[in-house]
């Protein structure tokens, strides 16, 4: 397993941020991994509040993505776990069964979004079967989500599309996660607008200091 490691105890209100490539090819070698480099910069670009990276790059192996996935949120104590790469319909393809296998709860609406997003550039966004889950511990409680593979995909998921003008036609995912960490119990997320602008309901907006 390939990965950089931080101290598992983040700053009070820091985000943490699991992020875990899955691939035979690049876990050993072979070519070199994009997905989390792509990551790091679009989460550098969006967020506005503070957050740290654990990172991991690893071989498509079902009990090796469960391990990993359960070591992020149950010992690392990452927030927010995000996976690239594994959710097609080849039989190698197992990061949809590794991720429902460690969830306690199902997030169907973070699947259904990446498709429609998806669907806007290619009819085989129907083959992708990416999901989405919480994973509950006693005293912690994480977000799952997986993402395509390639670097243009993963930020049009997380942004959504745009116009011209930078007007919104289709909600990225991202756009939804930082109240849903609010709701299990996470840090209080803020974002970039210009890249992202995460929805909350007014009565869970923080006014910011003057």
């Amino acid at each position: 397993m390939n990965g950089t490691t931080t101290n598992p105890e983040s700053a009070p209100g820091q985000l943490k941020i699991g992020l875990v490539s899955i691939s035979d090819r690049a876990s050993s070698g072979v070519y070199q991994d994009q997905g989390i480099p792509a990551l790091q910069d679009w989460f550098t670009a969006a967020l506005s509040s503070p957050w740290q990276v654990e990172t991991r790059l690893i071989a498509d192996e079902r009990p090796l993505i469960e391990q990993t996935l359960i070591e992020l949120v149950d010992q690392q104590r990452c927030d927010l776990v995000l996976t690239t790469g594994g959710t097609g319909p080849a039989r190698r393809d197992v990061t949809p069964e590794a991720t429902l296998a460690v969830g306690t709860r199902e997030m169907p609406g973070f699947g259904e979004q990446m498709r429609q997003i998806s669907l806007q550039f290619v009819p085989t966004a129907i083959l992708s079967r990416q999901v989405a889950v919480i994973r509950e511990i006693a005293d912690h409680a994480a977000l799952i989500l997986n993402l395509p593979g390639q670097p243009k995909s993963i930020k049009e998921t997380l942004e959504g599309l745009k116009d011209a003008d930078g007007k919104q036609l289709v909600s990225g995912i991202f756009a939804a996660v930082p109240y849903c960490i609010d709701l299990i119990g996470g840090p209080y997320v803020e974002t970039n607008e210009a890249v992202c602008k995460a929805f909350r309901p007014k009565s869970a907006l923080k006014s910011k200091a003057v």
